[in-house]
């Protein structure tokens, strides 16, 4: 009788979450924790991820809708209470306020009497995505650099266990990245903030320092490609790691990743066909042992919806839990090794990525070519978003066999689980209690070094310590990296100059003149987010399709206040106004702006309003004046042209 195979120990089994409050998501975590999750994945809500406090104007109607809010101490205290840090495998998905939200962590694990060497999990740490797909950014790329390099030279001294930095490519194809643009943009992030860390330790210390970087990617449906470029990633890491760093130890140089499967590909419309989406595109991440991700989280069917349910998420994670306790897969060597289709595959993968690499460094690297990443990004996502359209790239239920019954799962709640507004205003009164108890005079010595730490170029790990335990907030944190740094505005990727890829478009430019005609001017359109919302793929493709039908086309970017979207439509002379909000923080933003137009006399100008909008805050948005409500199911870009045009012409508010 042979021996039973040994199996390899299964990923980390996480699920991303956290919403409304500290101590519901505290609850929430126990509850995962005792389903049988063997890691923790935190989301924090926009204004935390922007380094707002919670009373904040860009805050409203965003506390804790996509995440948990933290704002202090306190709040951190709340979010672990009863959960063993020391024991724990935590990660924080944190970019901008990474250094920050890691020493309010570190804080609450030393009053848990914790050894913080032990500390175990990841801070996201990635400020060059967010400019490029995520836009919760801060601070201008150098500093915000500098700020990355801070928390990895501070982690490796002082929590050598932690990961103080996962390489994010998973925003990137959530933006339209190809495989090859995939790789080789998270790639060059890796390179960038290695260059900067270099310096900073001794040459003998640097490899095992290079052995703490992580990646955090993305699984689509296109499932063999995918395990390809997985493939690819561990190669290409690898060779960088030997010819440009030098590191001669194998360890060293592995690939170590987390993955968050894609949400791009998840449908508003037929939502259960998601759990095949989602099954599919584990199998990516999981199947080739070469190429195994090192944790798996995964969406819920519903997320093209809103907020999953507590039972949403456990159904993702049973079906985690399934494939690697319940299948054979963890007992056998790497499936693929010598199949020839997949080494072509990767092969091909790995030289587009090499030459777009070549050309991000002849421009100095990441930082330098931000723009140019964000154009390509842009344009990628035209092409992606255009295939769909002329349904040379099927979507099943999207543009394919649309017909179909009823789902049973949408039940009562909507299938969805949805914020109580009132969650806001009891967060704010819990900061206006915290601030009033704390200590005014260490908070003021704590943000006085704090911002002298960042004016000096000190590493600011050891005075955000400090900061946290005297019970600084998180807004003030970031205030003080405002004050020292300046704030940032990035790219958006829409160029002004029509696209050549514009067949098909010949008779809504034809309306399009024709209406700028009657009006005497161009069409003028204007595209806004507002709120703290940084998924701007949306707004930028409504901004490019209108600009290529001969619109005048304004887009600031991400992150106004409605007050600012108001006066640039009175000072450009809008003659629509287009808000793409996909927070769920539409009716709070949407009513602020609609109440700002009418004051401002500008209540004639059609408002559309685009994002996850259930039937009913759609219903609402309508009765608030707003014109069109889109929501993922109108995939059509050309039909939403068509409807801006018939907004904006003269004649048909006449015939009205």
């Amino acid at each position: 009788m042979t021996d039973a195979p040994k199996k390899d120990r299964p990923w980390l089994i996480r699920t991303y979450a956290g919403h409304s409050t500290a101590k519901a998501s505290n609850e929430l975590y126990r509850n995962n924790l005792a389903k049988g999750q063997t890691g923790l994945s935190v989301a924090f809500d926009l204004p935390t991820q922007t380094g707002y406090d919670s009373d904040h104007i860009l805050s409203r109607g965003e506390v804790g809708k996509v995440g948990v809010p933290v704002g202090h101490l306190g709040d951190m205290r709340a979010l672990f209470d009863n959960i063993p840090l020391e024991q724990m495998n935590t990660s924080m998905t944190i970019n901008a306020t990474a250094p920050w939200l890691l020493s309010l962590y570190i804080a609450v694990a030393e009053e848990q009497g914790a050894d913080v060497t032990k500390l175990q999990g990841t801070v996201q740490n990635d400020l060059i995505k967010e400019y490029l797909s995520r836009g919760t950014y801060i601070c201008p790329p150098a500093p915000s650099l500098k700020m990355i390099a801070d928390v990895a030279e501070y982690c490796y001294t002082s929590v050598p266990k932690w990961n103080p930095m996962n390489v994010c490519s998973y925003h990137l194809q959530e933006a339209g990245a190809t495989p090859e643009q995939e790789l080789s943009f998270a790639l060059a992030t890796a390179t960038a903030v290695l260059d900067q860390l270099r310096p900073r330790v001794a040459p003998e210390d640097f490899p095992a320092l290079v052995g703490r970087i992580s990646f955090f990617v993305n699984a689509g449906i296109r499932f063999v490609t995918e395990m390809c470029k997985m493939r690819a990633f561990v190669d290409l890491w690898d060779e960088i790691c030997e010819t440009r760093y030098g590191v001669t130890d194998p360890k060293y140089r592995r690939f170590r990743y987390g993955v968050q499967v894609n949400s791009l590909g998840l449908t508003e419309q037929q939502p259960e066909n998601n759990v095949y989406r989602i099954l599919i595109e584990m199998l990516a991440v999981t199947l080739s042992k070469k190429a195994r991700a090192r944790a798996v989280q995964l969406p819920a069917w519903n997320e093209a919806l809103g907020l999953p349910r507590p039972w949403d998420q456990q159904w993702s994670m049973r079906m985690q839990q399934i494939l690697a306790y319940e299948t054979d897969l963890l007992e056998f060597d790497d499936l693929f090794d010598g199949n020839p289709a997949v080494d072509a595959k990767v092969e091909e993968l790995k030289a587009g990525a090499r030459a777009e690499l070549a050309h991000i460094d002849s421009m100095g690297g990441a930082i330098d070519g931000i723009d140019y990443m964000k154009s390509r990004l842009v344009d990628s996502n035209a092409e992606r978003l255009g295939r769909i359209e002329a349904g040379e790239t099927i979507v099943v239920g999207v543009n394919k066999w649309q017909k179909g019954e009823p789902s049973p799962l949408m039940t009562g709640d909507g299938g969805i689980m949805t914020v109580d507004p009132a969650v806001e205003a009891e967060q704010i009164a819990m900061l206006d209690a915290w601030r009033a108890q704390r200590n005014e005079g260490e908070v003021n010595a704590a943000l006085k070094d704090l911002r002298a730490a960042a004016a000096e170029g000190r590493n600011i790990m050891p005075a955000s310590i400090v900061a946290a335990k005297a019970g600084v907030t998180t807004g003030e944190w970031a205030e003080q990296m405002r004050a020292v740094h300046g704030e940032y505005r990035g790219p958006t990727g829409v160029g002004k100059g029509r696209s050549n890829k514009t067949e098909g478009l010949d008779d809504l430019r034809m309306s399009v003149d024709a209406v700028s005609d009657r009006l005497g001017r161009r069409l003028k359109f204007l595209v806004g987010k507002p709120g703290l919302d940084g998924h701007s793929n949306g707004a930028e493709q409504i901004a490019v399709r209108a600009r290529d039908c001969g619109m005048d086309i304004a887009y600031e970017g991400i992150r106004l206040t409605p007050s600012e979207i108001v006066a640039a439509a009175q000072n450009d002379e809008a003659h629509v106004v287009g808000l793409s909000i996909l927070s769920g923080s539409h009716i709070p933003l949407v009513e602020d702006l609609m109440q700002q137009m009418r004051d401002a006399g500008l209540g004639h100008i059609p408002v559309i309003v685009g994002g996850i909008i259930p039937d009913d805050d759609a219903k609402r948005l309508l009765a608030m004046g707003v014109a069109r409500v889109y929501t993922p199911k109108d995939f059509e870009l050309n039909t939403i042209m068509a409807d801006i045009v018939t907004l904006a012409d003269p004649e048909s508010v006449a015939a009205e």
